[in-house]
């Protein structure tokens, strides 16, 4: 049985080009379904690339990597062929002959047009080369041919235009063999004009960011981790939460970390109280660090919820605000992740704010009510609470992308 093919298009605003490119795929592909994920366009994207053949899917605007990724979802089981929007030439050679593949094959363009000074793609090259050895020679093509073995290594997607710098990263680190091919493609190359200065920036910036840890979140997309920016505040915790970030197992609570003796999860659990211990100098402050800062990370499981109730008690608290703020419309829009370094860090600022707050009979107060949650937590869910409570519901739902 030949195995089914899917050709995944992402495009933006490209009502000029994206009909002709459908229709070339759909010649030089005839058994395959071609699957256009429309990123949030302004214009008649998406009308012509069905009028063209295609299926498309709608999207909110969330960037290539995103985009590509929802298509992914969207997709049968089976190989994957994904092709830039504005591509123009023949992409057949791009498939492997050996039907048993189960690698990566890159298309990198035999003629060079248009482009700025190379900075983005050395840069990308070098990336891939420290992360798995791999020397790219086309490291930002969009054009790239997956086996379901592939497929399954490298999705979901890097955010942006990180997606195939990370790619390439993921699927060498899995042992899958990438091959790059030169073709005589070609499609509409950006100028040194400031139009292309800024895409490729965007390329730069995206690439740095994709070949940093990243963490799948609960609507699976695949998001940077940018709560190491805590440690400008607390290093100490914000570093033992990042060892959780890339460290960690499948154990989820007190019990399995405890069960399972050796774990990051461990670490956090002995680490944190330690380390409020050495700064409070009290028993009270210890507990006061360890319990806002597992608070604060059984509460970062939606986008925003964590950083709203940073906020909200860090008013109470006197804790520092402005990287909480700068961190919310990224969080918020699904840009980017908390995760346990910045959950653990903001959590033990606020322990320790706390400690200087609260004295005697308030402190023990504020010790029982975050007993109080973190006990809840453990055995039924913080999350089926708020989404029970209306006022809860509604607060934590505010300002969230849909």
């Amino acid at each position: 049985m030949k195995e089914p093919l899917t050709i995944l298009v992402a495009a933006r605003d490209e009502e000029d080009a994206i009909a002709f490119t459908v229709a070339a795929l759909r010649a030089g592909f005839p058994d395959a379904e071609v699957l256009v994920a429309d990123d949030g366009s302004k214009d008649a994207t998406a009308e012509r690339a069905g009028e063209a053949g295609a299926v498309v899917l709608r999207l909110p605007r969330r960037g290539k990597g995103q985009a590509l990724s929802a298509a992914e979802r969207a997709a049968p089981p089976g190989a994957l062929l994904l092709v830039d929007a504005d591509l123009r030439g023949d992409l057949t050679p791009l498939l492997p002959r050996d039907k048993a593949s189960q690698g990566l094959r890159v298309a990198a363009f035999a003629v060079r047009r248009g482009g700025g000074f190379g900075i983005a793609k050395r840069v990308a090259r070098t990336l891939i080369r420290l992360r798995s050895g791999f020397e790219a020679r086309e490291p930002l093509s969009g054009q790239r041919a997956l086996s379901p073995h592939a497929r399954a290594t490298v999705f979901p997607l890097a955010p942006g235009f990180g997606a195939e710098t990370r790619m390439t990263i993921d699927a060498v680190r899995a042992g899958c063999q990438v091959e790059e091919l030169d073709l005589d493609l070609d499609h509409r190359a950006t100028g040194r004009d400031s139009r292309g200065f800024l895409h490729r920036g965007r390329q730069l910036v995206d690439g740095l960011i994709a070949a940093g840890p990243l963490r799948v979140n609960y609507r699976g997309l695949r998001l940077p981790l940018v709560g190491w920016t805590v440690a400008v505040h607390e290093p100490v915790v914000t570093a033992i939460g990042l060892a959780d970030d890339l460290w960690s197992g499948p154990e989820r609570g007190f019990r399995a970390h405890l069960r399972a003796r050796r774990t990051t999860g461990v670490l956090k659990l002995a680490g944190i109280p330690l380390y409020g211990l050495v700064r409070t100098r009290s028993v009270s402050g210890a507990l006061l660090v360890g319990l806002a800062a597992n608070v604060l990370n059984q509460l970062d499981t939606r986008p925003g919820r964590a950083l709203k109730a940073y906020l909200a008690a860090a008013l109470v608290v006197d804790a520092p605000l402005g990287l909480a703020v700068l961190l919310a419309p990224y969080d918020l829009r699904e840009m980017g992740m908390l995760g346990d370094a910045g959950a653990n860090g903001l959590g033990a600022m606020l322990g320790l704010c706390s400690v200087n707050r609260f004295t005697g009979r308030g402190r023990w107060v504020a010790i029982g009510a975050l007993a109080g949650l973190t006990l809840f937590g453990e055995t039924r869910s913080l999350s089926e609470l708020i989404e029970r409570t209306p006022l809860l519901r509604d607060l934590d739902g505010f300002g969230r992308r849909p």
